[in-house]
């Protein structure tokens, strides 16, 4: 049986470190690389590490040219699938270590850039949405204007005509006047400060669930995941249910009849949101199997007025990206065909 050997030095570095055999077996690990990968270990050791963690075949083919030419390389932003869980982004640097007699040792150096990259993201999220808000604010302004003056000159016309079959034509420019002013007024968001109030979030997802399937057909498959552990803490009901109504609701219209939608919550740790790092956080994932984002929208898919649909409003995400933004929250996408994740991260103040 072989037993894990003690490296104090090693198992002190940030940076996670593997070391494997000529046959690409698990040597030894420290405890970044263990926390990294998620693998153990003493049941690690002996084992070949594509049985532990799902590498790119450009990597495996990088691994065997070091052993051959006995010359190391580096690669950045390579994808490891870590089997059970998320996979994680990472810089890589591969050290072949020679002897007389070949290659006898491949050490592989991983450094998580996961964290730097989503980070960029968030932050890259959160200036799109101060932009849009700032810009709404001011073309709602210069619309509301000349809008209220439209409607008022309606009203008024609509006293001096005689002709009741006149007068229609009046009504219709004050609806088409009240719609717009609704239209702005959704698109602005909610006004008012958000409400604190003793929430589970499973009530409200499970409150969503209930009207999501009410609309889905009989043979879409609504599945949830949820972790009981989560505690109740101070939300808006109403804004998160407004919230998860609008990505359910996509996630309905995306998938066919027989299409699949699992909500899943977790508890992660250490968080960072809007460059505000929290210990705490509720992670929800709407999931559906639907033909995913168009990767032409996919960047712009939280700006208003883009939608992937043609009867679409391109309002439902943009509102809950600012409800969200309000909540010290935020809202993510990651889509590919037959997969596309929505994940809100809300910080868990207890």
């Amino acid at each position: 049986m072989i037993t894990p050997t003690s490296h104090p030095l090693l198992d002190s570095l940030s940076t996670a470190t593997i070391q494997l055999d000529a046959q690409l077996c698990v040597q030894y690990t420290n405890i970044a690389a263990q926390q990294l990968l998620g693998i153990n270990a003493n049941t690690s050791l002996g084992k070949h590490i594509i049985t532990l963690v799902r590498l790119p075949e450009s990597l495996i083919h990088r691994l065997d040219e070091a052993q051959d030419t006995g010359q190391g390389f580096s690669d950045r932003h390579v994808t490891i699938e870590r089997f059970g869980a998320n996979s994680v982004l990472v810089d890589c640097v591969i050290t072949p270590y020679a002897t007389d007699t070949g290659v006898e040792t491949l050490i592989i150096e991983l450094t998580s850039v996961d964290r730097h990259v989503r980070i960029a993201r968030d932050a890259a999220i959160q200036h799109q949405q101060e932009y849009v808000q700032s810009m709404l604010r001011g073309m709602a302004h210069e619309i509301k204007n000349p809008l209220g003056g439209i409607r008022g000159a309606a009203q008024l016309l609509a006293r001096e005509l005689s002709s009741n079959n006149l007068s229609e034509y009046t009504d219709v420019i004050i609806k088409e006047a009240d719609r717009l002013q609704v239209l702005i007024d959704r698109m602005l968001g909610p006004a008012s400060r958000p409400i604190s109030e003793p929430l589970n979030i499973h009530e409200v997802l499970e409150h969503v669930r209930t009207l999501i399937q009410a609309e889905a057909s009989g043979g879409i498959a609504l599945s949830i995941d949820y972790d009981p552990s989560i505690p109740e803490f101070p939300g808006d009901r109403d804004r998160l249910t407004q919230v998860f109504l609008n990505i359910a609701g996509n996630a309905l219209n995306a998938v066919n009849e027989n299409g699949q939608i699992l909500i899943k919550t977790r508890i992660i740790t250490s968080h960072t949101i809007g460059g505000i790092r929290h210990a705490l956080v509720i992670k929800t994932d709407i999931i559906d199997n639907g033909p995913g984002v168009p990767k032409s929208l996919i960047d712009s898919i939280f700006y208003p007025m883009v939608s992937g649909r043609q009867d679409g409003t391109g309002l439902g995400l943009s509102i809950a990206q600012s409800i969200m933004a309000q909540l010290g929250g935020l809202i993510e996408c990651n889509s590919q065909p037959g997969k596309t994740v929505f994940s809100t991260y809300l910080p868990l103040e207890l």
